[in-house]
């Protein structure tokens, strides 16, 4: 019994040892597995939050493009493209295919599944494009800006930069649209004038309505269209440098109340007269360039050089100077008075060396004819003597069968004498 009762303890004090080392040991499962649990349910969890917050990007680039996605930019640079690639991946946002062959747009020419509808910048200068269909930019529900130029536009459909039809094209989402240096060869514009057809793609369809920024750039333009800046009433930014405009005159500016800047610097202007004035003097926020111009100093000028002194609208109005006449080339607009301004018949010296010319070649003209004539003169005086007799005996015939006819003797008479 002693012993029974020694070795009972020793055994409670063991099986109480091995509980309690049981204890821990489940203690410290628990707690390393749990953590682990809570980390593998948040982890299983997220990726499915942060997938649906961030899209996967899908779509691969072009064999001949670089593209970024990091940068949501796509570059097909001078790769000799002759078709926009049709796998462009739909998360790009710059689209850069300058220096290519592209020659035609036509209508879908970005038509995609999935569409493009993250493209707000396109670039397309210097792709040898000599024709835009109608509807060639459709299915861009995002586009803001766009680039066409050096591009041999021969060929600008009204509808390029709207729909294929003004009575049921949406408004476009262009905010800027660069047209610098589009004008084709004088041999393929199809007997279609340039500022024409410039003028029908801006206005058709009321597209355009949110256009801000319009750049025409060294187009040769010779005149603006009446209406070509009718459909632009949210236009802030027109750049016209470096065309051949010699008047303002058909152009109205009168609805372009938010534009801010006019540039028209680089052109044949030769005087602004009271209408372009006013219209420009009556917009509040515009600044207007007009360096560069031939101006002619002559009567003409007064109510120009009398608005210059006035008005805060030109920026750098102190750098404009005479042209024409000679007398008063490089002479300072705002230095002008009314005494200074006459409209004498004066020519520029370009002008009195040509018509010097024109009147030494005409009298040297004038003296080879004379000296034909008196070389010939005996030939000509029988010549005239030939051409006297024949008449005198074409009009004696008619007078002797006047006469005949008049006697009836003499009419049965020769009758007789014909038997």
């Amino acid at each position: 019994m002693p012993g029974g009762c020694s070795r009972g303890p020793a055994a409670g004090d063991g099986r109480l040892r091995l509980a309690r080392l049981a204890l821990v040991l489940l203690g410290w499962v628990s707690s390393s597995s749990l953590p682990s649990s809570a980390s593998s349910s948040t982890s299983s969890a997220f990726p499915v939050s942060a997938a649906s917050a961030q899209p996967q990007l899908s779509g691969r680039c072009p064999p001949a493009c670089e593209c970024s996605e990091a940068a949501r930019t796509v570059k097909c640079v001078n790769r000799n493209l002759t078709e926009v690639p049709a796998d462009l991946p739909p998360y790009v946002r710059n689209l850069f295919l300058t220096g290519n062959q592209l020659a035609v747009l036509p209508a879908g020419a970005f038509a995609r599944r999935p569409p493009l509808a993250e493209l707000a910048a396109l670039n397309l200068s210097g792709s040898h494009l000599e024709e835009v269909r109608a509807g060639a930019f459709a299915h861009l529900p995002s586009l803001r800006q766009l680039d066409l130029s050096h591009n041999p536009l021969a060929d600008l459909s009204p509808f390029a930069f709207s729909g294929g039809n003004a009575s049921v094209a949406a408004p476009s989402p262009l905010v800027e649209l660069i047209l610098n240096r589009i004008v084709p060869p004088a041999a393929e514009r199809q007997n279609r004038s340039f500022e024409g057809a410039v003028a029908a793609a801006l206005r058709a369809g009321h597209a355009l309505r949110g256009l801000r920024r319009l750049e025409l750039v060294s187009n040769r333009l010779l005149y603006l269209p009446r209406d070509v800046l009718a459909q632009l009433p949210g236009l802030r930014h027109l750049d016209l440098r470096n065309n051949s405009l010699v008047s303002l005159t058909y152009v109205s500016f009168r609805n372009l109340t938010h534009l801010e800047s006019l540039h028209l610097e680089n052109n044949a202007l030769k005087v602004l007269h009271n209408g372009t004035l006013a219209e420009l003097q009556s917009l509040p926020h515009v600044r207007v360039f007009l360096d560069d111009n031939p101006w002619v100093c002559d009567c003409h000028m007064a109510d120009m050089v009398a608005w210059l002194k006035e008005t805060e609208v030109v920026q750098g109005k102190a750098r404009l100077t005479c042209a024409f006449p000679e007398k008063m080339r490089n002479r300072v607009l705002l230095e002008l008075n009314s005494s200074d301004l006459d409209c004498d018949p004066i020519l520029p010296p370009s002008l009195q060396t040509s018509y010097v010319f024109l009147g030494i070649v005409l009298a040297l003209i004038g003296a080879i004819f004379l000296l034909v004539l008196y070389l010939n003169r005996k030939g000509i005086k029988k010549w005239m003597h030939n051409i006297r007799d024949a008449c005198r005996d074409h009009m004696e015939g008619y007078h002797y069968r006047y006469e005949i006819n008049a006697d009836p003797r003499l009419t049965n008479l020769s009758s007789n004498s014909d038997v």
